[in-house]
């Protein structure tokens, strides 16, 4: 029997205020050892509060934070076994990359030769062999990033925190960088707390997420949980895209579900139940990847879909705009309702683009498995 991970970090009902305002809500959840966990949201969620706490620079006003089952909530920073890699690296400019690295060390009184020899460690896991003479400007945007992490992981915390860390990159080195911490988090075993706004970057690197808003606790959960089966139309509509239908639980069986929706032609089958009351209101979420493309020519007949009734899911509309993205194209279209959704489709091969066109008419269709029910 597989021994379940110890929690490593646990908030339990904090909350942070600043004068009238909330931060953060009465927050609680816990992070396992050895986790890559990200904190997700907009601007102004809570989420750099909550890491400000874990790292002592906030104190929260209620509840309490502990870290491997010790209460650390009145803990200074420097007793905490956490380390922080900040967004503007702040690494010292006069230094040389070996003595920033090994700058917390000095600090603690550990001798030259072990601060040395730590200090290769560290740069080696970062990929950093060979640097260590060099000054800050003598490095890349992504090496002085390298240089942060280094320097967080020679004192060995039992947590690394990380502050947007990537946000200062370009595109192409962020994604890079994203794969080269995951990587580097798998070796070292060390647990990983990161802050982002970045849908994309959390999806990629988090094993798990929580996502906040307004200083509110939304989901916890892992990426894929969080995509594809979001508890609210909060979360369904900050992670990826979404086309999002208010509708009313028409029928409600163990083994399928219809909602009609006013903006559509027919109701949404779907191949479960709903759990709902019949008559109430629900959201109908179809991620633009889950809806199928097909031309539409005048007096055809409205295509099946293998797994719902005949003329279920199935939508007529018009393409009104097309965005080339390279590995998929983006359709912008238009329904009879007025109402204009997405739709996304892989660039299998090199004129994939070609096939779907401005103004063409087309039908939108998706399986009963595809829609998300959401409640609120």
């Amino acid at each position: 029997m597989t021994k379940p991970a110890q929690s490593i970090i646990t908030f339990e009902n904090v909350t942070k205020r600043y004068g009238k305002v909330i931060a953060v809500d009465n927050v609680s959840f816990s992070i396992s050892e050895g986790e890559f966990f990200a904190l997700l949201g907009p601007s102004g969620c809570g989420k750099t509060t909550l890491l400000r706490m874990v790292a002592g620079f906030e104190n929260p006003d209620e509840g309490r934070i502990l870290i491997d089952g010790k209460d650390v909530t009145d803990t200074p920073p420097n007793r905490r076994p956490v380390n922080m890699v900040f967004q503007s690296y702040a690494v010292f400019p006069h230094m040389s990359v070996r003595d920033n690295v090994a700058y917390g060390l000095t600090v603690e009184g550990v001798g030259k030769a072990e601060r040395l020899r730590r200090a290769e460690e560290a740069l080696a896991l970062v990929k950093l062999d060979g640097y260590g003479e060099r000054k800050p400007d003598q490095l890349s945007g992504g090496q002085r990033q390298r240089v942060a992490l280094a320097r967080a992981l020679v004192k060995r915390p039992r947590v690394l925190l990380l502050d947007e860390p990537l946000s200062a990159l370009d595109a192409k080195l962020r994604e890079q960088m994203r794969f080269e911490l995951t990587q580097l988090q798998e070796k070292v075993g060390v647990t990983f707390l990161i802050v982002t706004h970045d849908q994309d970057e959390a999806l990629a690197m988090a094993s798990r997420c929580a996502v906040m808003n307004r200083g509110v606790l939304q989901q916890v959960g892992a990426p894929s949980d969080l995509y594809e089966f979001p508890n609210s139309r909060f979360v369904a509509d900050f992670i990826g895209q979404v086309n999002m239908f208010e509708g009313i639980l028409s029928r409600d069986d163990p083994d399928r579900a219809e909602i009609t929706c006013a903006e559509l032609t027919t109701p949404v089958f779907l191949d479960h139940g709903v759990t709902g009351a019949a008559g109430s209101t629900l959201w109908i979420a179809i991620r633009p990847e889950k809806i199928e493309l097909k031309g539409r020519k005048d007096g055809e007949a409205k295509p099946i879909m293998e797994d719902a009734p005949e003329g279920a899911n199935v939508e007529p509309g018009f393409i009104r705009h097309i965005s080339y993205l390279g590995s998929e194209s983006v359709y912008e279209v238009d329904l009879t309702s007025g109402r204009r959704i997405k739709a996304l489709r892989s660039n299998l091969t090199r004129w994939d683009q070609e096939d779907f066109q401005v103004d063409q008419p087309v039908w939108l269709a998706w399986h009963a498995c595809s829609p998300a029910v959401l409640l609120s």
